[in-house]
């Protein structure tokens, strides 16, 4: 019996080894090869790459596929109306490549959600609701912002309504927080589509906390950031996500979402 336990534990043991060597060497190589596109500085290609390993490791490749995706259509949207935005002074630093800072501003709460689920942490299916939720808001946020700075024609302050610039800190247009409900829904049928969430009321209820999460960091951005210098945007980004996925699992919990999953 207990050599039967011994001979299971070291299988397990080698599984998992040989999963995060792979995720290593897999995610070594691909950013090797992608330094050259225009999506992150260098630096933030290697942290890229160790929230890759960390992704693969713990959620195999559906978890890692998914930051991918997000990383590709968020790059994507930030290219829209670029030098427009350029021209009046509203484009994200660096032609929009991310840094560390930016990596981990909306990737450490999935990250840290993903190392959860990979030690073994109960419920799984719960778990993975806030990975999927804090993605959804995070694209919801870079598309609202995004679109928002290049084709929101009525900018206003989320508190007031009062007519500000475009760009400022806490406002919304009906553009913007269009393109926020598009980017959050495109993200729940990516994490759907991955089978990391179920279709129905949970993707439903996943899609509508990533547009309430974006809603939420501009009114905390309205009410607090310009005026608080420590609250810089990528710790505003991570509250946002922290939000998400905390919401995303009270409401399965209080609807009973995930029972029978």
């Amino acid at each position: 019996m207990l050599r039967a336990v011994q001979h299971r534990l070291m299988g397990i043991a080698a599984s998992a080894a040989t999963t995060w060597a792979t995720a290593f060497l897999l995610n070594a190589g691909l950013i090797a090869w992608a330094q050259r596109l225009p999506l992150l500085t260098r630096a933030g290609w290697v942290h890229a790459a160790a929230l890759g390993t960390v992704l693969w490791g713990c959620l195999g490749w559906q978890g890692w596929i998914t930051v991918v995706v997000y990383l590709a259509l968020g790059s994507l949207v930030t290219r829209v109306g670029l030098q427009q935005k350029q021209e009046r002074g509203l484009a994200e630093a660096r032609g929009g490549r991310r840094s560390p800072a930016n990596v981990w501003g909306s990737a450490a709460v999935g990250a840290l959600l993903a190392l959860l689920i990979g030690a073994g942490l109960e419920p799984r299916s719960l778990l993975l609701v806030g990975f999927a939720a804090s993605f959804a808001a995070k694209l919801a946020d870079t598309f609202g912002s995004e679109i928002g700075k290049r084709f929101g024609r009525t900018t206003v302050l989320i508190t007031t309504l009062r007519r500000v610039p475009a760009g400022t800190e806490g406002a919304v247009s009906l553009e913007g927080t269009a393109a926020s409900a598009i980017g959050s829904l495109l993200m729940t049928l990516v994490v759907v589509w991955v089978q990391l969430v179920p279709a129905g009321p949970v993707a439903l209820m996943v899609a509508g906390v990533g547009l309430l999460a974006t809603l939420l960091e501009s009114l905390l951005g309205a009410l607090v950031q310009e005026s608080t210098p420590w609250l810089t945007n990528e710790l505003v980004n991570g509250l946002q996500t922290a939000v998400a996925a905390l919401l995303a699992m009270a409401a399965c919990q209080s609807f009973q979402l995930l029972s029978g999953i």
